[in-house]
């Protein structure tokens, strides 16, 4: 009798994820890794990185823009062309140290026609040093 309500238990706790699974229809984006840390660069160096997502949804996925906090990150390398479901695709953001110094936390904002889009915001760090090149 311990079993079956034990059971009984971990089948409702289960049904509510199952019942959310379900409701994804439409695009969903899905990123491999949603932050990145540049570590240590010098004041004025210019670096980029390539955030890698697949369309884990079961419709065409259609990024529309990539929004920034600050002129000093640009967005680049991103198409606008649908992705298929299943499909891979990459959005590469830019970051300019230049007049800036020390903890640098900035957040892109993917808008998109995904159901998911109102949590896809990408973010990066970098801790910019004055001075010499850190190698």
């Amino acid at each position: 009798m311990k079993k079956y309500l034990f059971l009984l238990f971990v089948i409702g706790l289960c049904a509510p994820a199952f019942a959310q699974q379900a409701n994804q229809k439409g695009p969903v984006i899905t990123f491999e890794k949603k932050t990145f840390d540049f570590g240590d660069i010098k004041q004025g160096d210019k670096v980029e990185h390539t955030f890698t997502f697949t369309n884990t949804g079961t419709e065409p996925l259609i990024i529309t823009n990539v929004e920034v906090t600050c002129g000093c990150t640009t967005p680049k390398g991103f198409t606008r062309d649908p992705i298929a479901p299943g499909g891979k695709s990459e959005i590469t953001v830019a970051f300019n140290s230049a007049g800036k110094l020390g903890r640098q936390n900035k957040v892109v904002t993917v808008v998109s026609n995904a159901v998911n889009a109102g949590g896809n915001k990408i973010s990066f760090t970098a801790n910019v040093l004055a001075g010499e090149s850190v190698q």
